[in-house]
Order: C-alpha cells, then sequence, then structure tokens
C-alpha cells in the first residue's frame, strides 16, 4: 500500500527553505505510484507529535508555485530537539503512533545539525517500534555549518544581503565621515561559524580603504587591544572604518562578547548584543561617533534579494529527498557538491545523516587572513559564486507579493 509523506521545516527559517518545501511537493506528486497524499507539520515537529498535521493537498496550485519567491516557514517551524529514546521513550513512540495512524511512511526534515540528528535517530528508532520509515534529511541552514555539503542551502542569500548592506552602508560612512560618523559595526548571525561574517568581506576586494576594514569572526579570540588599535589606524588612514561582527564572537577562554544570559529550545545560549557592546567599547575608548546596525532576522528574511544560485540549491535539494526516498534509500541528506569554481558548477550528492548530525563546520583557518581580521582570496573564492543572481520576487504597488497558505488541518484520528 502507498505511503504518505510528511514534511516538517526546523530551526531558524531562511529566504529559501519555502523553495525547497515546493519543490518536496512537487517531486511527491510526480510519484503518485509510490507517494499517497502529502502532509506537513503545523510548526515543526511539533505537529506530528501533537498530531497537528497541514493537508498540503487542499492548497491552490498556485500557492504552492509562489512557495518559491516566499520567505519565512510557510507551515511554521520550532526549536525543538528530540531526546534519547532511553531518555524519553514516550516522545518516540508517540511520534510513530501519529505517523502509523496516517499511514505515513517518509519523513522529511528540513532544518540544521539538530535537524539531521533527529531525523538520524527517527530512522534508527522506528524500526524498532514497529512503523519502519524511510527519513531523508534536507539540509537547510544560514549559518553554513552543515559538514560534507560544499555550502547549505539558505546561506547564499544570507551572505549576498550582508554584502550588499555592508557596501552601502559603508557608503554613506564614507560620505559623512568628515563631520559625522567614524565607525559602523553590523552584528551579523554565525554562533559557532563565521560564514556569515565572512560573506561581509564581499562588499570589498580585500585592499587598504576597502570595506570592511575589519571582521570579527568567532574563529578568531577577541584581542580588545588589537581590535581598539586597527580601528584606532583605520580611521586614522581612511576617516572611518566598518566592522561586521559575528554575534559568536569570543573571548581566548571561550565566552561570547555578548550573552543574553539565557538558552533556546536546543539548549543553544541566545545571543545577541555583540555590536552594541563594540560600540559602547570603541566610544569609551577611543572617543570616536559610531553607529551600529543588528541584521538579526532582516538578514535572513531578505527574499527580495534572494541569490539566484542559492533558490536553486534549495529546490535542488528538495527534489533529490524525494528521489532518494523512493530509490529506496534512507538516514541520508541530499548534500551539494562544488566541481568547480570559475566556471562555478556543481552537483547533488548524498552523505549518512550519522557522519552529519550534531557536527560543525567551521571557517576553515585559509579562509582568515593571518592578522585575524579579514578574508583571503581562497575565502572569496567559495563565496563569492553563492551570491551570484538575482531572483526576485513579483512585485504589486511597490511591495513583493508572498503568498500565505491556507494550512488547512488533516481531521485527527488519536485523542
Amino acid at each position: 500500500m502507498k505511503k504518505n509523506a510528511f514534511y516538517a521545516q526546523s530551526g531558524g527559517v531562511t529566504a529559501v527553505i519555502n523553495a525547497t518545501a515546493g519543490a518536496v511537493i512537487e517531486t511527491a506528486r510526480r510519484h503518485r505510484d509510490r507517494i499517497g497524499r502529502v502532509y506537513a507539520g503545523r510548526n515543526g515537529i511539533l505537529g506530528a507529535l501533537e498530531e497537528d498535521l497541514i493537508d498540503v493537498g487542499r492548497e491552490r496550485a498556485a500557492s504552492l508555485r509562489a512557495l518559491a519567491h516566499t520567505p519565512g516557514g510557510a507551515f511554521g517551524s520550532a526549536r525543538y530537539k528530540l531526546k534519547g529514546l532511553e531518555e524519553n521513550r514516550a516522545e518516540y513512540e508517540r511520534l510513530i503512533e501519529v505517523f502509523e495512524a496516517h499511514n505515513i511512511g517518509y519523513f522529511f526534515y528540513n532544518g540544521g545539525n539538530d535537524s539531521m540528528d533527529t531525523a538520524h535517530k527517527v530512522s534508527q528508532l522506528s524500526s524498532r517500534l514497529g512503523h519502519p520509515i524511510t527519513c531523508i534529511g534536507i539540509p537547510k541552514t544560514v549559518d553554513n555549518d552543515l559538514p560534507l555539503t560544499d555550502n547549505c542551502p539558505g546561506f547564499g542569500s544570507v551572505a549576498k544581503y550582508v554584502a550588499v548592506s555592508t557596501l552601502e552602508a559603508a557608503m554613506d560612512v564614507r560620505s559623512m565621515s568628515r563631520t559625522s560618523t567614524k565607525v559602523f559595526i553590523l552584528e551579523v548571525m554565525g554562533r559557532h561559524a563565521g560564514w556569515i561574517a565572512a560573506a561581509g568581506g564581499l562588499a570589498g576586494d580585500g585592499s587598504a580603504g576597502q570595506p570592511p576594514q575589519i571582521i570579527l569572526f568567532p574563529e578568531v579570540a577577541f584581542d580588545e587591544r588589537a581590535f581598539l588599535e586597527r580601528v584606532e589606524r583605520t580611521v586614522a588612514r581612511d576617516d572611518w572604518c566598518v566592522i561586521v561582527a559575528s554575534e559568536g564572537a569570543r573571548y581566548a577562554d571561550g565566552r561570547f562578547l555578548a550573552d543574553a544570559g539565557t538558552r533556546d529550545a536546543f539548549g543553544h545560549v541566545q545571543l545577541g548584543g555583540v555590536g552594541s557592546m563594540l560600540a559602547d567599547l570603541v566610544r569609551r575608548e577611543l572617543g570616536l561617533k559610531y553607529h551600529y546596525a543588528i541584521a538579526d532576522y532582516l538578514q535572513r528574511s531578505a527574499r527580495h534579494i534572494a541569490s539566484q544560485v542559492d533558490v536553486d540549491q534549495a529546490r535542488a535539494v528538495g527534489r533529490a529527498a524525494v528521489e532518494l526516498a523512493v530509490a529506496g534509500e534512507n538516514a541520508v541528506m541530499p548534500t551539494i557538491e562544488r566541481t568547480s569554481d570559475r566556471p562555478y558548477r556543481w552537483r547533488i550528492g548524498r552523505a549518512p545523516l550519522a557522519r552529519v548530525a550534531n557536527r560543525e563546520k567551521t571557517l576553515p583557518k585559509r579562509f582568515i587572513t593571518r592578522d585575524g581580521f579579514g578574508i583571503t582570496a581562497a575565502a572569496r573564492r567559495y563565496l563569492q559564486p553563492l551570491i551570484r543572481g538575482e531572483a526576485y520576487p513579483p512585485y504589486r504597488d511597490g511591495l513583493p507579493r508572498y503568498v500565505t497558505l491556507e494550512n488547512r488541518a488533516v481531521p485527527k484520528r488519536l485523542g
């Protein structure tokens, strides 16, 4: 008997995660001989645990097509990490109970490191609990820190937004520096990996006087004295200084520069505030006028300036996930394999979830300049192809035409 498919979005959303969702749905419908109905989890994996499923088949075809250019998470996402079977067996039993009640045999989990761990656990434990599930992890993370894939869908568009924002802000600061702001700081995402901060380096060519003059990476221990000296020298030379700072910047002892003191549902320290902390340091120690901005959600939701390469890859991994499932693969994740930098070429590969789950890919040392404040030519060769191409959404009355799905619920069969 044909099995139904369950798709869920997990963790922080991106400008292109819905493009992946649309590709999963389209491809599943091309395999009606193997896949029955396609359901989505309302608010990610919580939709399965709470038997709050969405019937994707009841959406208008035009709305599903519009997912390709709509940001956010169309079905709702969640930061929720399943514990091990020994720690919380009831949670897994409930998950399998819901899957069994709705004849779900395919589980597509679209997320980052923790999500790949969940998909891997479900693939391992579902057979032990009496209802085997084909589990395919689908890569998504703006942090670009999943291993075994050249890059992650969602990152290219964030990188483009940060590079463009750095360039434009630098033009503003430079034009006013004689009588106004001397230092501008852009705080970007990146807990343990500096990929997004590195993308800011694309705003210039790396030569003297090109923005950003300083990048702060989580991979390089923050040295307050060296930082202040660099800012002071830069302002003396250029009359202005643009800094891109990762929210995960930390001291040599591992402490984050800015720690909000709370943790999210994945157990991660909530970050944010490094921009204001650095700005205060510049004011206090150097007496320079400053401004700072926190890209925050803007960087990951900016679909209006998405990278075409990113959109193409987001759709490609969605299609590949379904193709892998119907081909009999299980506990794997489609990957992006780079075959050439110039011209840029890539293809889809695959990796076992066991080798992806709970592992992070940080920025290589060869991508960071020796002084620790910039990116190398090797980093530029890696980053530049990922931000290429413009994938503008349709506009009406000056605003993007995004879609909000009806998300009609599937009738419950359990208590």
